[in-house]
């Protein structure tokens, strides 16, 4: 197997929009430094996603000292204050989470609303905040899905563009799955389900479950505007799970094990693999 590395490093300040790349991340035990530990909120307290809201994807934000910075194309530029502490609120997410928000400067709300078309709130992980994951290894996770990290792998991006092709579609880039961390190198695709417990630089990560797809890979990310079946379609004739309700999967969610700094460049060290067509997170859910 050829040696793999980490290709790409992204994270997403407010869950749903634009993600930033970096050339190395800190990586806390709920993910990368400041990766989804906001989202937008409607008026009772559920979260926005792409999946009813695709203009979120072309939205931008900015981490700065202690402020925000949104922009958007055709938009003023806005800057915020984070509010760590302060007026809370109920949020949810999948109606499976029950928690609370901080809630942020109400210009950012304005400026999201008008954005959007319809009442959105800016809320921030409490200081307390403390939600766990699911699978094999749980750990913690902010307003992410249900994990810390989402980890894909060029080589799986490659066969599932060739089957789109040949299927007459267009080539779909990895920006559509949202990954954290993306690594290059292996030679199969999928490699990356069975990684059970792997290292790059400081960080330890633990596989948590297949990656679910929802209807967010059909958006386009630069334009906010679906596109059609694809990647959907073609995923659906070869990557269907029947253990997780018949959805299909790319790519893989893990947790951390060991938080520390990694770069762009380290080397993919898998210490343990999970036993050929072995998956046992949806028993551990």
């Amino acid at each position: 197997m050829s040696t793999a590395k980490v290709s790409e490093l992204r994270y997403y300040p407010v869950k749903g929009l634009a993600g930033i790349s970096v050339e190395q991340a800190v990586v806390t035990p709920a993910g990368l430094l400041h990766d989804r530990n906001f989202m937008l909120v409607n008026p009772d307290g559920t979260f926005l996603s792409q999946r009813t809201d695709p203009a979120m994807a072309p939205l931008r934000v900015a981490v700065l000292a202690d402020s925000l910075q949104f922009s958007a194309d055709g938009a003023d530029t806005l800057e915020v204050p984070i509010r760590y502490d302060g007026k809370r609120r109920d949020v949810s997410l999948f109606n499976h989470w029950f928690g609370t928000g901080v809630a942020q400067d109400p210009a950012a709300d304005k400026w999201f609303s008008e954005r959007l078309g319809r009442p959105a709130a800016l809320v921030r992980v409490t200081p307390e905040h403390d939600r766990p994951g699911w699978g094999v290894h749980k750990g913690q996770t902010g307003f992410g899905d249900a994990h810390a990290l989402m980890i894909t792998s060029l080589s799986s991006l490659d066969g599932l563009n060739e089957r789109i092709v040949d299927r007459g579609g267009d080539a779909i880039p990895m920006n559509r799955f949202r990954p954290n961390i993306v690594i290059a190198g292996w030679d199969e695709p999928h490699t990356e389900d069975r990684v059970l417990r792997a290292s790059a630089g400081e960080l330890e990560f633990g596989y948590a479950a297949r990656s679910i797809r929802c209807a967010v890979p059909t958006v386009d990310q630069a334009t906010g505007r679906k596109t059609g079946p694809e990647p959907t379609r073609t995923l659906a004739t070869y990557r269907r799970q029947p253990d997780y309700g018949g959805g299909v999967s790319f790519g893989m969610k893990a947790s951390v094990l060991a938080a520390g700094t990694i770069h762009v460049g380290d080397e993919i060290l898998v210490h343990d693999w999970l036993p050929e067509g072995d998956d046992p997170a949806p028993s551990a859910r």
